[in-house]
């Protein structure tokens, strides 16, 4: 069991159409047709969306994408109309808002690693693989891949876990023609991103994108993109292969959760806690730090 621990009863604004409470963004469609995306401030660990909010998150996210948009425009197009307030919107959407083109979206999680953990790190232990892709013998907990792979994950709903999947699976359900074009440019992306965080000091170790086609059949980046909380953010100067890595992202939140200080059993089928508000703050620090050190602007 998992999901929501408390579903949020979306905000209804004349002239918008609700059409998805996701596990951070809430969807609408609006009288020209487009899409339009409002980021809350949630957070999901372990399957569970959390009943504490994180202050900030979602402007975050909001904004980062936004800058890494402007980044990789030549390398992919991203689906970003416009940022402007729907009429009648809430003020608290300010800045968590984007207007997007309607695409028809490619039903996987493209995900591109440098550095081995996560789930890549338990199948590598158990198979020497990732995805189907062989790697060499000697690897541990955050160590650097030889080359960037591309380990594809099928999308999963609300409250279950994307599970990885090889690329001739994604052959298979996509043909091969997209399945190779989502390859190279999930890899591409990765490599300009890689070296963009690497000169600010950090290690981007792994990231997932979310593409899908425009009405001319172009590919276009949706979504959210190289964000906390699509990504895994490491200071390069604590990374140190055979440990957990510290991280920019809401490893604060899960490291809490598992604590005894929670309380939570991760294997019943009991919702996790509430979260302390310092524990909100600090991971709201973390996303904000993650944004001033990428983009060298300061967080207002």
């Amino acid at each position: 069991m998992s999901g929501f621990v408390e579903k949020p009863e979306p905000v209804q604004v004349p002239g918008l159409v609700h059409l998805h409470t996701g596990k951070v963004r809430e969807l609408y469609r609006d009288g020209d047709g487009n899409l339009v995306m409002v980021a809350s401030d949630r957070i999901s660990a372990y399957d569970w969306v959390l009943p504490t909010e994180i202050p900030d998150k979602g402007r975050v996210l909001t904004q980062l994408s936004l800058w890494w948009f402007d980044q990789l425009r030549d390398l992919v197009p991203n689906h970003v109309i416009g940022t402007d307030l729907p009429e009648g919107a809430p003020a608290d959407w300010a800045g968590r808002t984007l207007i997007c083109k309607n695409l028809t979206m490619v039903p996987v999680e493209c995900v591109a690693r440098g550095y081995l953990t996560g789930s890549g790190l338990a199948e590598y232990e158990q198979t020497r693989t990732v995805c189907g892709l062989a790697l060499p013998e000697g690897l541990v907990d955050g160590s650097e891949l030889p080359a960037p792979i591309f380990t594809p994950a099928a999308k999963a709903e609300v409250g279950e876990h994307d599970e990885n999947v090889s690329y001739e699976e994604v052959a298979r359900t996509t043909g091969a023609e997209t399945a190779a074009l989502l390859r190279q440019t999930t890899l591409a992306v990765y490599g300009r991103a890689r070296d963009i965080a690497r000169e600010r000091g950090i290690i981007l170790a792994d990231t997932k994108f979310e593409f899908g086609f425009d009405a001319d059949g172009t590919l276009v980046a949706g979504d959210e993109v190289l964000t906390p909380d699509s990504s895994r953010f490491w200071p390069a100067d604590q990374w140190e292969p055979g440990r957990a890595q510290p991280s920019f992202d809401k490893q604060y939140v899960r490291d809490w959760l598992t604590s005894p200080a929670s309380g939570w059993d991760r294997k019943s089928e009991l919702p996790p806690p509430a979260l302390p508000q310092e524990v909100a703050l600090q991971t709201s620090g973390k996303y904000i730090e993650a944004y001033e050190r990428l983009t060298g602007l300061t967080w207002a």
